[in-house]
């Protein structure tokens, strides 16, 4: 589609995307695209000035778009399509006061994520990333009766945070590991529990019960420092606590004090406040915190369907035809 005066619509792209993306844009033949040519973030005033008459953005988690971006971006703009499930960097109600539609990238990345989440939670209770460095740098001497003892699945409590798409798929992956139980907490009880046997209890219980405790909700008002110094405290002292959802979901002061204190056994984050992470940051000093890059979805088919998923979304925005994937407000 091209605009009243014939002209192909602008879109800008923050970032380089996935090539599946890509090709899906310059097929489409209705949008001439400009973008921020590096794999780093588009600083801000290169994404002020990029989108100066946008129609359409695609944008990452890492773009903070706000009414400052909107305004720069002006009345052109119809669509804007994040290539993420997360969507707290977008200032929503300032975008549904102006009737800009939003697309984003759920399901498509659930399996990757919970997978991830399953390979940190195994990291970090069997001490794997410490049994590297042991290997590396000659600590490997003779076999140890207690020498790098971790903590196993099999027989345990597993506790879920938020029982939506990723912690049920979480949920699925533990089962075989024979869990004895599996506790989960949020705002409602889900029906689909009953798959994996889980068991609805309050916030409290799930803590005070779980050897393992994995964190998949939302980002929210509510769960926003939620895993803070109280609730380290109600873990069991050889509970592991594994966080792949927002890294403000946790007081990363409080989780270092409680790991450094023995308050409880373990940590593995894939997502952290800030990203990334400062090298000098406190929790790297821990062997055992077990520290990835938020890299939940990075697998090379989940982020190829990502790309072209965003592409779609924001191809949809600007002509007036389905999103596959728009955000409901």
């Amino acid at each position: 589609m091209q605009t009243a005066a014939g002209k192909l619509m602008k879109v800008f792209l923050t970032r380089r995307i996935p090539p599946e993306g890509m090709k899906i844009l310059s097929a489409a033949g209705v949008c001439e695209v400009s973008q921020w040519d590096s794999d780093e973030p588009v600083q801000r005033a290169d994404l002020l000035k990029g989108v100066q008459g946008a129609h359409g953005l695609l944008c990452l988690l890492s773009d903070k778009i706000d009414a400052e971006v909107l305004d720069a971006a002006g009345p052109n703009l119809k669509v804007i399509s994040t290539l993420s499930v997360g969507y707290d960097h977008l200032a929503i109600d300032e975008i549904k006061k102006r009737g800009i539609l939003v697309g984003y990238t759920p399901d498509v990345l659930t399996d990757a994520t919970a997978e991830l989440t399953v390979a940190l939670l195994l990291a970090t209770a069997r001490r794997l990333p410490e049994g590297v460095e042991e290997v590396k740098n000659g600590g490997w001497s003779s076999w140890k009766p207690l020498w790098l003892c971790g903590y196993g699945l099999s027989g345990s409590t597993v506790g879920v945070i938020g029982l939506g798409r990723i912690g049920m798929a979480i949920a699925r992956r533990v089962m075989p590991f024979v869990v004895k139980r599996l506790l989960y907490s949020g705002r409602t009880a889900k029906d689909y529990a009953a798959e994996v046997n889980g068991e609805y209890v309050p916030l409290d219980t799930l803590v005070s019960e779980s050897d393992f405790i994995v964190v998949s909700c939302s980002l929210t008002p509510e769960t926003q420092g939620m895993c803070d110094k109280a609730f380290f405290s109600k873990m069991k002292n050889t509970g592991v606590f594994v966080n792949s959802s927002r890294g403000t979901v946790v007081n990363q002061e409080d989780l270092y004090e409680a790991l450094s204190s023995g308050q409880i056994a373990s940590a593995g984050l894939d997502v952290t406040t800030p990203e990334p992470l400062p090298t000098n940051h406190p929790l790297l000093t821990l062997k055992n915190c077990v520290v990835l890059p938020h890299i939940g979805s990075a697998t090379y088919s989940t982020r190829g369907i990502m790309g072209a998923l965003s592409a779609q979304n924001l191809l949809g925005g600007l002509q007036g035809t389905d999103m596959p994937s728009e955000l409901t407000f």
